[in-house]
C-alpha cells in the first residue's frame, strides 16, 4: 500500500500525505481547514530566521499553532548560521518538526542568499543544516528543489549531505529554481533522490488529484507526498487521495453546499485570527481558488474584491454557491 504511517525522527505521522508550506497561503486558518481532511502533517508558511532572531512580532504571529492537530511543522529560512541556530532553538519550543527551506525561488528571498540560492553553495548549505540540527530539540527536515537551473542539478548531492548532517527526512520538488512552477515536475530526479539516501523522501510537485498522487508514488518510490498548490481552494484533496489509495475508488466531488460550509468556516477562522477588515481582504485569494471552474466565477471574483464587511460577503457567498 502506498498509504501508511510515516516516521520522521521520533515523530510518527498518521499518514504520509503532507501539506506543503506556501507563503501567503498556509496560515493558521488554512491549516485548520486542511486538518479537517486529515493530512499526516501540515506546515506553516516559511518564517525568516533573522526575523525570529530579532524578535519580530509579526513573525511570531506566523508561528501561532493554537488549536491545531499535532504534529505540526514550522518552516524556517535563512543563510546566517547564527540566526538559523537561534531559530532552531526557538522553534523547537513551539513545533513538533522544523523544516528548512532551500527551495523558495522568490527574488526577494534569493537576493539575500536564502532559499534556493543555497543550491549554488552546497558547502554553505551543509553548514546551515548542521547548525540547525545541532540546536534543534525536535526532528529537522529539509525541503529543496532539484537544482538552481539545468546546468546545476544538485538534488542527489544535497540529499546525501542532508542525511550526513542528521536531517530526519527530505522533501524534493522536481523543478529547478529557474523553472519556478512552469513545465512539469521531474519524477525521475525524485526517484534518484529516493535511491540515494536511507532517510524518508517525500515527493513534491504537480500532485493535484488522485491520479497524480498515485503516479508520484508509483514512479518514484517515495515514502510520502507533499501537496501544495493542489490544496489551494481544495482542502478536501487529502481525504480524496486517501480514499483513492485505500480503495481504488474516487469519492464524489463536493457539492456547492458542502463547499459553502467549508468556505464559511474558513472565513470565520480568518476573521477570528486577523480581524474583519484584514481577514476579509486576505480571504479574497482563497475565495478565488474556491470558486475556480464554477459558473459565473469571474463575475463573483470581481464582486468579492469590493466587499469589506462580513455581512455583505456572507450574502454574496450564499447567492453564489446556492445558484
Amino acid at each position: 500500500m502506498y498509504l501508511h504511517k510515516l516516521k520522521i525522527g521520533n515523530v510518527i505521522l498518521k499518514n504520509n500525505l503532507l501539506l506543503a508550506p506556501m507563503a501567503g497561503i498556509t496560515d493558521l486558518p488554512f491549516r485548520l481547514i486542511c486538518e479537517k481532511f486529515e493530512p499526516g502533517l501540515v506546515c506553516s508558511e516559511m518564517v525568516s530566521a533573522k526575523a525570529i532572531f530579532y524578535g519580530d512580532e509579526k513573525t511570531k504571529k506566523l508561528m501561532n499553532l493554537t488549536g491545531e492537530t499535532r504534529p505540526v511543522a514550522i518552516q524556517i529560512f535563512g543563510s546566517s548560521q547564527d540566526a538559523m541556530g537561534y531559530a532552531a532553538q526557538y522553534v523547537s519550543q513551539i513545533a513538533d518538526i522544523i523544516d528548512i527551506n532551500m527551495g523558495c525561488p522568490a527574488p526577494k528571498v534569493v537576493k539575500n542568499g536564502d532559499g534556493s540560492k543555497l543550491l549554488l553553495d552546497l558547502e554553505k548549505a551543509k553548514e546551515i543544516l548542521e547548525v540547525v540540527v545541532k540546536n534543534a530539540s525536535v526532528p529537522v527536515t529539509l525541503k529543496f528543489r532539484k537544482g538552481w537551473d539545468s546546468k546545476n542539478i544538485v538534488a542527489t548531492d544535497l540529499a546525501k549531505i542532508a542525511e550526513q548532517a542528521g536531517i530526519s527526512a527530505i522533501t524534493i520538488h522536481g523543478r529547478t529554481r529557474a523553472e519556478y512552477y512552469s513545465g512539469t515536475a521531474d519524477l525521475e530526479i525524485i526517484k534518484k533522490v529516493k535511491e540515494a539516501v536511507n532517510i524518508p523522501v517525500i515527493g513534491n510537485g504537480d500532485v493535484v488529484n488522485e491520479e497524480t498522487a498515485k503516479e508520484m508514488f508509483e514512479k518514484t518510490g517515495v515514502d510520502g507526498i507533499m501537496i501544495g498548490r493542489g490544496s489551494f481552494g481544495n482542502p478536501w484533496i487529502f481525504k480524496k487521495i486517501k480514499h483513492y489509495l485505500e480503495t481504488g475508488e474516487k469519492l464524489e466531488n463536493c457539492s456547492n453546499l458542502e463547499k459553502l460550509k467549508i468556505v464559511k468556516e474558513h472565513l470565520d477562522l480568518e476573521i477570528k485570527e486577523k480581524g474583519e477588515n484584514v481577514g476579509i481582504k486576505e480571504f479574497r485569494k482563497h475565495l478565488a481558488a474556491y470558486s475556480k471552474n464554477l459558473a459565473n466565477a469571474s463575475e463573483f471574483r470581481k464582486t468579492i474584491n469590493t466587499i469589506e464587511t462580513r455581512e455583505e460577503l456572507e450574502k454574496t457567498l450564499d447567492a453564489f454557491f446556492c445558484q
